[in-house]
């Protein structure tokens, strides 16, 4: 073995443990960083080709490892914009000049613009309901914006959709064709009747009168009304007429529907079209019973406050108790998470070998749960990192040893022709 070769050996082992010594450095400095994933070094052997009879020494090479797939012990904190994930997924960031990266690191607060930025400044990005319910663009970031939440400014939504779910008394009697609500007459007459809240183009609440009407064996009708066009203390006639009527048939054996229509479609007073899905009716042998109804859209106020579910959808809260579905956050996953790029600000890219970044949402496929008021704490064991220092010590200054004794040797091979 040559004592070049040595020295050349208890250089590699030196910078070998230093290499594991800047990793542990940077585990520790980041214990308390949120979302930060610990880097770890690996060895590997550097063999030089021997001769018989000669030893040539190698050394050893090092692989820098970050643990990017291990999940972090969550902490639960009082702001509705932390946010963790729970199980496999990275949330889509992007910085200032609309690079898209993926993080773990929640820790999201509004910005003087109202966009949800974390600690590094990086900008939280989801889909927007704008422009109906979103869907995932799988194999890119396309479609995705910056959330936005600005509490100024008074916004309203007409209805364009509700639903209304109830039990027809299956004794009900019978009402004679003439009679029926659709006639808009004065004699009209009806089995069951409810009102319920929606609202115009402008935020005003329109108050509907909802009418259901036994025509027969299994046959009902049902025609809604404006509330402000009912004759004063009579209900009928109606100025203008029913806003929209139709003919359900029921099972008589199962009292669920039959048939195609299961809704009732009509146009709001100075709003938009809303069709009103009744999907959920019964005819059973008891009385009329009304269960939850729903109708969206929002009078004119502004945002409350803000609720994140754990399917990534966030729900703006008015004052008047109303909710609006704003942006729904997706979650990216690659095939290998521990080989992505770890860079600044606690972000990850995608590289060669961790694959290519595929998105959807919470709660899908191997996709994890989205949790609001938590951050994921940093995965570093202080203990381990500890021994794991004392270690990679002990070990350079055993490398510092070899590389000591060849230069001794070296100056006695130097001073032998003395």
């Amino acid at each position: 073995m040559s004592l070049y070769g040595m020295m050349r050996t208890g250089v590699s082992g030196m910078n070998a443990q230093a290499n594991r010594l800047s990793t542990v450095a940077d585990n520790i400095a980041n214990a308390d960083t949120t979302g930060y994933k610990r880097s770890s070094t690996e060895f590997s052997t550097l063999v030089m080709p021997t001769t018989g009879g000669a030893y040539n020494s190698g050394g050893v090479t090092t692989t820098v490892r970050s643990s990017i797939s291990s999940q972090g012990v969550l902490q639960y904190t009082t702001s509705v914009s932390d946010l963790a994930v729970n199980g496999d997924g990275f949330f889509v960031v992007q910085d200032a000049s609309g690079t898209p990266y993926l993080t773990r690191a929640g820790a999201f607060v509004p910005d003087a613009e109202g966009r949800l930025v974390n600690a590094a400044g990086f900008q939280l990005m989801a889909y927007s309901f704008e422009n109906g319910v979103p869907a995932a663009t799988v194999n890119g970031f396309e479609g995705l914006v910056p959330v936005v939440i600005s509490e100024q400014g008074m916004t309203a939504t007409p209805s364009t959709e509700g639903s209304f779910g109830a039990n027809l008394p299956a004794s009900a009697t019978p009402v004679a064709a003439g009679d029926l609500p659709s006639t808009n007459s004065a004699t009209a007459q009806y089995t069951a009747k409810s009102s319920l809240v929606a609202y115009d183009n402008l935020g005003n609440k329109v108050l509907l009168d909802v009418y259901f009407t036994n025509t027969g064996a299994g046959s009902w009708q049902v025609s809604v009304f404006d509330q402000s066009k009912a004759t004063p203390g009579t209900s009928f006639p109606y100025t203008g007429g029913a806003l929209g009527s139709a003919n359900l048939s029921f099972d008589m054996t199962t009292g669920k529907l039959t048939g195609a229509t299961d809704s009732v479609s009509f146009t709001v007073p100075n709003g938009a079209a809303m069709t009103l899905d009744l999907s959920t009716l019964t005819q059973l042998g008891a009385a009329y019973t009304p269960t939850e109804p729903t109708v969206n859209g929002n009078a004119p106020g502004t945002i409350d406050k803000v609720e994140i579910s754990k399917d990534g959808t966030i729900y703006a809260r008015y004052k008047d108790g109303s909710s609006k579905a704003l942006y729904k956050i997706p979650l990216a996953d690659v095939t290998s998470p521990d080989q992505l790029s770890a860079l600044a600000g606690n972000v990850y890219a995608q590289s060669s070998e961790s694959g290519a970044v595929t998105i959807g949402f919470a709660n899908q496929g191997k996709a994890g749960a989205i949790i609001s008021g938590a951050l994921e704490n940093s995965d570093v064991d202080i203990a381990e990192e500890l021994t794991s220092m004392i270690a990679a010590q002990r070990s350079y200054t055993a490398n510092s040893k070899v590389f000591q004794t060849g230069s001794d040797l070296m100056d006695v091979l130097v001073n032998l022709k003395r």
